[in-house]
């Protein structure tokens, strides 16, 4: 199977091996805590040696510098950070810039942070930012680059994602 066939992107806040081992090939795994007040390199290179022997893809949310240096296979832009400094950095061709966003303010931004991949939330979770496959599909079409969809994936909805015509998404309760 080729190796950038990814459909599908597991949100991760520790590192746990057993839901990684649940994960099929097609699923990257994308690091982010938040709640955590330091950077743990450590723990990110265990889960780094960890995805690499089970041949899943690893992104780090929000610190594309350390996710360079570290050598990862990306970084994670959130729709909070507005922030252009990774433009200046050097970077491998195959390290890929992914990031979210909640409307067409902060689809442009990413546009211009050079996002490879948009993550569109929230397409099922019923929050703040709930938008529904309609307003979805339409927000999606503001845009050449690929939209994947984001929130509120569950095995109970993922049939619904075949309105969209896109058969990439992510998540955390899918996968769960």
């Amino acid at each position: 199977m080729h190796k950038d066939l990814i459909n599908k992107y597991y949100f991760i806040n520790k590192f746990d091996t057993i839901s990684i081992d649940k994960q099929d090939n097609q699923t990257a795994i994308i690091y982010r805590n938040y709640s955590l007040p330091k950077i743990d390199k450590s723990l990110i290179l265990k889960i780094k040696n960890y995805c690499t022997k089970k041949n899943k893809k690893l992104y780090l949310s929000n610190n594309i510098k350390l996710a360079i240096n570290l050598n990862l296979d990306g970084a994670y832009i959130p729709s909070f950070n507005k922030n252009f400094n990774h433009l200046n950095y050097s970077y491998k061709r195959n390290f890929k810039i992914i990031g979210s966003f909640h409307n067409l303010k902060e689809m442009k931004i990413k546009e211009l942070q050079k996002v490879e991949k948009l993550f569109l939330s929230s397409l099922f979770k019923k929050n703040k930012n709930y938008l529904g496959i309609n307003k979805f599909r339409i927000i999606s079409r503001y845009t050449k680059q690929e939209v994947i969809a984001l929130g509120g994936i569950s095995k109970k909805n993922v049939k619904k994602l075949k309105l969209l015509y896109n058969k990439e998404f992510a998540g955390i309760s899918y996968f769960e």
